[in-house]
């Protein structure tokens, strides 16, 4: 099979590295794709929300699948774009419709769609300018703290958790004003739910579904947890407290129950849901969908997925999904992201990359990577590398992976050494 991957990031990299593990892929085309990818597959300076130089790409390669990696396209519509093709609607497509990709697109959609369906999740209100008085009323009467969303996508970065009420309105007002662009043209307000966050990863055709490696990210910038949000700074798999007794409860409360609203509602959805959970007092509640893999989560889940991945995705597209068994690897994985000096923050890019010989156990994944005119690897985004390494414990796999981020090296670059503290 000929394999399209659409994306650049470092989930991207450990997909890519995944299905050129396939004996079915002949040939894997990465778009735009990054340093690292080139090395697995064909980089093409294509944009994957510029649908039809897609699509001119598929014709041209002759692609039998394509993979979606992050949520703009999927949001934006390329699985229809595609299923409504004249003469590329039979090539399956590895993502949810534009109505299933709503999960993510919207905060208050998903809000809508739990509510609906007896999901368990925090209680809300959504303003937005039209109401922005009833929301400054509606906030001053919750306890702190109190959680701000952007409705729209905001690259990871549009949660606020705010520890006043003045802070809250002042934000809100913020978010409302521009703050996070058209994402924050409609805000959600959310009662703050205490306890422990983990991500749970679903392989469905809308009808079966397969659970992958749970996985646990951490998103702050600074150790214990301090700081600005990011796109995330690394993750473990599995997650220590997530036992079978847990995992029963998020299936039959959460899981299930997700995808007969699918069902229900009539989406069609042939990918990923992300489920963003938090245990409360032992049980679990959704703090928000994904309509694809996370990041950086991915690069800690899919080491550990013994399966053919395009395997995987070659029963979904023919209706078999059903007769999967995953096979997850006993060892644990932690991943330890690399990041410009600045990030979330302004940050410079071309800063020269050095240090990747002799990866030993360590696998490198390529986030915010390119080769220069010279040919030199160098620094293009604020999240550079994911190192992930193997380990009987995740403190055994984190120890390997932060030895490996010190001997890589580039000017600014920062990381967390705290992966998995709270465990």
């Amino acid at each position: 099979m000929n394999i399209l991957l659409l994306g650049s990031g470092g989930r991207e990299h450990a997909l890519a590295w995944k299905i050129s593990q396939s004996p079915l892929c002949s040939s894997l085309f990465i778009a735009p794709g990054n340093a690292g990818t080139a090395s697995l597959g064909t980089n093409m300076a294509v944009n994957p929300n510029d649908f039809e130089a897609v699509a001119q790409l598929v014709s041209s390669e002759q692609i039998d699948m394509i993979v979606v990696g992050p949520e703009e396209p999927l949001v934006n519509g390329i699985y229809d774009y595609f299923k409504n093709h004249s003469s590329l609607g039979h090539i399956p497509v590895i993502g949810p419709s534009r109505q299933g990709a709503m999960l993510e697109g919207s905060k208050a959609f998903a809000k809508a769609f739990m509510q609906e369906f007896g999901i368990p999740t925090a209680a809300y209100r959504e303003f937005t300018v039209d109401n922005l008085a009833e929301g400054i009323d509606y906030i001053s009467r919750q306890t702190p703290p109190i959680v701000l969303k952007a409705d729209g996508l905001a690259a990871g970065k549009g949660v606020l958790i705010c520890p006043t009420v003045e802070e809250a309105v002042t934000e809100f007002n913020a978010m409302l004003g521009g703050k996070f662009g058209s994402a924050g043209s409609r805000v959600v307000v959310e009662q703050f739910l205490k306890g422990i966050e983990f991500s749970v990863f679903v392989l469905t055709d809308g009808k079966d579904y397969k659970i992958l490696p749970v996985a646990k990210d951490y998103k702050r910038i600074g150790e214990g947890d301090t700081g600005l949000n990011t796109g995330g700074m690394g993750a473990v798999s599995p997650v220590p407290f997530v036992d079978a007794s847990l995992m029963a409860k998020v299936e039959e409360r959460i899981i299930k129950p997700t995808i007969d609203g699918i069902g229900k509602r009539g989406f069609a959805y042939e990918g990923f849901i992300f489920v963003g959970l938090i245990l409360v007092e032992g049980n679990p509640y959704v703090i928000e969908y994904n309509c694809r893999l996370g990041d950086p989560e991915t690069e800690a889940v899919l080491p550990r997925l013994q399966n053919d991945l395009l395997a995987l995705f070659h029963a979904l597209a023919e209706g078999r999904l059903s007769e999967e068994v995953i096979e997850e690897d006993p060892r644990s994985a932690a991943t330890v992201i690399l990041v410009s000096g600045g990030y979330p923050g302004d940050y410079e890019k071309g800063k020269p990359i050095s240090g990747l010989v002799g990866e030993g156990d360590s696998l490198v994944f390529h986030s915010g990577t390119r080769l220069n005119d010279a040919g030199e690897l160098v620094t293009n985004g604020g999240r550079v590398l994911a190192i992930t390494s193997y380990g009987d414990t995740f403190r055994e796999a984190l120890a390997k992976s932060n030895g490996k981020a010190k001997q890589i090296h580039f000017e600014g670059k920062y990381y967390r050494r705290d992966i998995g503290f709270d465990l």
